[in-house]
């Protein structure tokens, strides 16, 4: 099962359209500011009737705490509730419409939990003093308990209405983060999300539990039942609520870190086209901003590379890429192969630009393919010919043998997929410099030394013999007995450009 990208299930994925976006937010938030103050009212009822130590009701302020605390808890559900969220999501009109953020835009879109927040602590904060009046002209003796419930309910519904509504805006701040690179907190950060956890779970009831010890030895009606009571309810509710916010706090730090996990596991499958959507704007949003640049940087190295690849060969990019850019020269056995088209001029003088490149390409394309099959460097391209390399950089187990059986399946299959022109192959073999050649600024790996020369001048000679393939003897005295055992001495000659006769060998059934 595809995992939610925010997390859950409940915010969407990331590809929803504008309206599924705004219901879903607006949905959200709506229900979470209620739901806070729902649970702050409460929270107040609890304590002031069950929790707390103290004088009980008298008519007047029954009729405050049975008709007042109700419709305060309405007038700040519309008024911090839906008026809030409508607010809300003014701020969040440019994510709905799908239109870029701007700067502005983006900080506004991270920092609207905390303004949501605000609002209602400036809506429990107005109750508390409200109330704490009402009480001290009615029954001063219960104003401080009143002062405390509220006070404490307050906090609770300042917490949850940030947690919930972060946790609903997931979508639309993945929207805001992915405008710009992540790099630092915006908002509150994991601390801040730790203390309002630890309010939640812990604060108010210790708190509470501190609260009724001070009234118990304050007010000596206090009995030692009441006083168990208080103690096995905010107990109670310590052990129940603070599971409650662990699972949450669990859940709210493990998405961000589940999503990275997530993604580095398709990373490590070869899938580096992956970027997770950064919601968080804490910590683990930077840490979800990382992975998506060492993501993209990834994919840039691996097309530099494979840019790389094509022009110097895999094997030298992959050697260079275990070594460093430090090619010394080196003393290597090598085999190498020399493939040029005879008559290029003619071709290119009388057949369109066009039918020439296309030519070209069906030629090198064969050539390409049984070097790459056999363990070859195609090590450069020189207009109408090819030079490959087998043994460097790369050791190549029997090299010259390898080298010679591309040779015959190149001559093989030139005449059958590219009848429309021919091509003279020489290989040689021996002792030659392998290394980067150039400048500083500009590299290029080669090879230099007699079986270069060697298989240039076999390709001149092989041009004008049947087959149009041959190889100097030692290349056939360094192969593997199954591959000499192809291969027959065809005469010596004297090479161009050389004093000493080379004995020249074609393939067995030539």
């Amino acid at each position: 099962m595809t995992r939610s990208p925010f997390g859950s299930p409940l915010l969407g994925g990331t590809d929803q359209d504008q309206r599924s976006l705004r219901l879903r937010v607006q949905g959200l938030l709506t229900v979470s500011l209620v739901l806070a103050n729902v649970i702050g009212a409460a929270v107040v009822v609890v304590l002031q009737t069950v929790v707390i130590p103290g004088p009980g009701f008298d008519d007047r302020t029954w009729v405050v705490a049975a008709v007042g605390v109700p419709v305060y808890v309405v007038a700040a559900v519309l008024g911090g509730g839906i008026l809030g969220t409508r607010r809300a999501l003014r701020v969040l009109r440019w994510s709905i419409d799908r239109r870029p953020p701007t700067p502005a835009d983006r900080r506004a879109a991270v920092r609207v939990p905390l303004r949501l927040t605000w609002v209602q602590a400036w809506l429990w904060g107005l109750a508390t003093v409200l109330f704490t009046g009402v009480y001290l002209v009615l029954r001063p003796e219960q104003a401080v308990t009143v002062a405390f419930t509220v006070g404490m309910a307050g906090i609770v519904v300042c917490a949850i209405a940030y947690l919930l509504s972060e946790f609903s805006l997931r979508p639309v701040a993945a929207r805001a983060l992915a405008g710009e690179p992540l790099e630092r907190v915006h908002g509150a950060g994991v601390l801040m999300r730790m203390l309002l956890f630890w309010t939640l779970g812990t604060g108010v009831p210790v708190a509470g539990v501190v609260t009724a010890a001070v009234v118990a030895l304050v007010r000596d009606h206090v009995s030692a039942r009441q006083l168990s009571v208080t103690v096995i309810v905010l107990g109670g509710i310590a052990l129940v609520v603070g599971l409650l916010v662990m699972v949450f706090n669990a859940r709210a730090t493990v998405a961000p870190i589940r999503s990275v996990r997530d993604g580095l596991a398709r990373v490590r499958r070869g899938r580096l086209d992956v970027e997770i959507p950064v919601y968080d704007g804490t910590e683990l949003g930077l840490l979800q901003a990382g992975f998506n640049r060492m993501a993209a940087g990834l994919r840039e190295r691996e097309r530099i590379r494979d840019l790389f690849g094509r022009h110097v060969g895999h094997a030298v990019a992959d050697d260079a890429v275990a070594r460093g850019a430090d090619f010394d020269g080196e003393l290597r056995d090598v085999a190498v192969i020399f493939v040029d088209l005879v008559g290029s001029t003619t071709l290119a003088a009388t057949r369109p630009p066009a039918e020439v490149v296309d030519l070209l390409n069906r030629f090198f394309t064969v050539v390409v393919d049984e070097i790459d099959a056999h363990g070859g460097l195609v090590n450069k391209f020189v207009g109408d010919a090819v030079l490959a390399v087998f043994g460097a950089p790369v050791p190549l187990p029997d090299h010259a043998g390898q080298a010679l059986a591309a040779a015959r399946a190149i001559a093989a299959r030139l005449p059958l997929e590219v009848p429309e022109c021919a091509a003279g192959i020489g290989v040689a073999a021996g002792p030659a410099v392998a290394g980067n050649i150039g400048d500083l600024r500009r590299f290029e790996y080669t090879v230099i030394g007699d079986p270069v020369n060697e298989a240039a001048r076999l390709t001149e000679l092989a041009k004008s013999v049947p087959g149009r393939l041959v190889a100097s003897a030692r290349a056939t005295e360094s192969a593997s007995p199954d591959e000499a055992a192809r291969w027959r001495v065809a005469e010596s000659v004297v090479l161009r450009g050389r004093t000493e006769s080379t004995t020249v060998v074609v393939p067995s059934q030539s």
